[in-house]
């Protein structure tokens, strides 16, 4: 891995960093086995609030999975793991706290574009303080949608955002444009990879025409000072809620 330095540069500039070989082979391959057991035997009994498939009752389309730390031991633990979070305190600067671990995939063929958004804009917190760290499992990279940041864009602030109708990204930046496109870099990675990113950094992802998925396991840390705007929350909440019964054909 390469020096911390240089990882601390990149992400105060750039409001990212893609750092090589975080994980050793047995740390990925310990993650790989305990994200198929959880698939295995947590996700059936998850209510929808937890699990979202991009063809509904069709298991294999399982694209996006929330709170995993409150119904796995494991994941619970993973978040805590001191070696995550002092990177997640060194790029931020502050303390930090744990926000939840998360699961994204693009299924083979048939995963979505992720529209381009700022996660401060779901986060609601006051300061704008907060940071993923993104574990693939899958080699990414422009075949099955990579993610592609736009530098320096947590410095300027929180774009429009309005609703995306994607299942999972309820809200997508609502300017975007040409001149946007033209400047954001592309993020391939390997198992064993880690991207971490900036709450305010913009980011999007294409959809995966290819024969392969996209899976990644996510950990949030929020600053330990943050705080949520409650109104603005409440917007978020039930925007959200009302898209994802929309796609997702329920009543919770």
């Amino acid at each position: 891995m390469e020096k911390l330095e240089t990882h601390l540069t990149n992400f105060a500039r750039d409001g990212y960093a893609v750092i090589r070989n975080f994980l050793s082979t047995e740390e990925v391959v310990e993650l790989e086995q305990n994200l198929l057991r959880y698939v295995d035997q947590i996700v059936p009994g998850l209510p929808p609030t937890d699990a979202f498939y991009e063809v509904k009752g069709n298991s294999a389309t399982l694209k996006q999975m929330q709170f995993m730390e409150k119904n796995d031991s494991f994941f619970a633990e993973f978040q805590q793991r001191k070696r995550h979070r002092e990177l997640a305190e060194a790029l931020l600067g502050m303390s930090v706290v744990t926000k939840g671990v998360e699961f994204f995939n693009k299924p083979a063929g048939i995963g979505k574009q992720t529209p381009p958004h700022q996660d401060g804009y779901y986060f609601t917190l006051r300061p704008s303080e907060a940071l993923t760290l993104w574990f693939p499992l899958d080699v990414v990279n422009e075949e099955n949608g990579c993610i592609r940041y736009l530098p320096g864009s947590h410095k300027k602030g929180m774009r429009p955002h309005n609703v995306s109708n994607v299942l999972g990204f309820s809200q997508g930046i609502s300017d975007w444009g040409p001149a946007d496109q033209a400047i954001e870099v592309k993020a391939t990675a390997n198992p064993g990879d880690l991207l971490v990113h900036h709450c305010d950094t913009v980011h999007r992802a294409d959809a995966n025409p290819s024969l392969r998925s996209r899976r990644a396991v996510a950990i949030v840390y929020y600053a330990a000072h943050a705080v949520p705007d409650l109104e603005a929350k409440a917007r978020y909440t039930e925007s959200s809620k009302k898209q994802r019964q929309q796609l997702q054909g329920v009543e919770a």
